[in-house]
């Protein structure tokens, strides 16, 4: 499309209005100029009647001409979570290169991307401008229509022109990252399993502890044990970084939407946790399965996870054979008793309750609750 058409279609719509308090004022003093005029007949009003409605029109002339050929375009990071306040780059165009605007302001429309009221206060024509911005997306999923309202009340502010722009690109926003007090006491618990699995027969040297019966002599360490008098044992790190794996059960019924997305919320916080702990993860539901890093990395869960609905009905997979750490995420824990994940750490609507704390020690269940 181009410049004069977008410019021919911004003037003649697309546009609204709204009378400031000076609009107003300068509308009443022309009625009250009008009535004076007509009841006196006096030439000099009439003029000045004239002078006071030209300025009306040209101000609303050159106030749609001055919004009118704007382009705006916002470059966002390539990875972003919801409810954080994200750091990207917005381009104001003016495509009219024979008359600049003035007086231009931005804000982000409700519902789309959050940004702060900027202000412009010359474009001049055939250019664009660049300026940092704070956005934030309240909720995960693709944003295909991040609107942005343009409005000015240039020249002589008697209404305030606005015009709607959507930018041609679509975002994707992954669930929130931000810790909550029972996605950590959730962490807390996995970390203490990681360290239980951390022992085990590598080379590198973990720490001594007490000789436990039935236990191999060669991992003795002789001079440990005559210096305490008892049989000591040299532990090594595992030669594999700790499994956690994770199951989001997505057979949720519509009202518990909301503890839906809190599980969403809570296996991407984990996730990215984990990943920077240099933990392996591996997200399943029944229709994902994927081990990061060996499959790709925490992007590709926290992608899925971005995306994820509920599909009620869908039946329940056995858990992988390989030893790991078990979550299990369901409104429904009695449906993972017979598939096999009674050593799973279950968290159930009770577990995810907002604001509260997470009984994590007691909701590792082998039995439903």
């Amino acid at each position: 499309m181009g410049p004069w058409r977008r410019l021919k279609e911004s003037l003649a719509g697309g546009m609204r209005q709204r009378i400031t308090l000076a609009g107003f004022g300068y509308s009443l003093a022309i009625a009250i100029v009008c009535a004076l005029a007509f009841a006196s007949g006096n030439n000099l009003l009439f003029l000045l009647l004239a002078l006071m409605i030209a300025m009306l029109l040209v101000s609303g002339f050159l106030s749609r001409l001055s919004l009118a050929g704007l382009e705006l375009d916002i470059l966002f990071p390539q990875h972003i979570p919801a409810r954080r306040d994200i750091p990207a780059r917005m381009k104001l165009m003016n495509e009219k290169s024979w008359m600049p605007s003035f007086s231009i302001n931005v804000r982000g429309l409700p519902g789309t991307a959050y940004v702060s009221p900027l202000y412009f206060p010359l474009l001049g024509g055939g250019t664009a401008v660049e300026e940092s911005v704070q956005v934030r997306f309240a909720q995960r999923g693709t944003h295909a229509r991040n609107s942005f309202m343009l409005y000015s009340r240039f020249p002589f502010g008697f209404a305030e022109r606005r015009v709607q722009v959507t930018p041609p690109r679509d975002v994707l926003v992954y669930p929130s990252l931000d810790p909550q007090p029972s996605f950590q006491g959730i962490l807390h618990h996995l970390q203490g399993e990681i360290e239980e699995q951390v022992r085990g027969r590598s080379t590198d040297f973990y720490r001594i502890r007490p000789y436990e019966a039935r236990e191999s002599a060669r991992h003795v360490d002789w001079r440990a044990t005559a210096h305490t008098g008892e049989l000591q044992v040299r532990e090594f790190t595992r030669e594999r970084d700790p499994l956690v794996e994770m199951y989001l059960d997505l057979s949720v019924p519509q009202e518990h939407r909301e503890w839906f997305e809190r599980a969403v919320d809570c296996c991407a916080y984990l996730t990215w946790e984990l990943g920077s702990r240099n933990a392996r993860v591996r997200l399943r539901s029944q229709d994902f399965d994927v081990t990061s890093p060996a499959e790709g990395d925490v992007y590709t869960i926290l992608k899925y996870l971005a995306l994820v609905e509920p599909r009620v009905g869908v039946t329940v997979s056995e858990p992988s054979r390989e030893e790991s750490i078990q979550v299990v995420f369901s409104t429904m824990p009695s449906r993972f008793a017979d598939p096999g994940w009674s050593r799973a750490l279950v968290v159930d609507r009770d577990s995810l309750e907002p604001d509260t704390a997470t009984r994590s020690a007691g909701a590792q269940t082998g039995t439903s609750p």
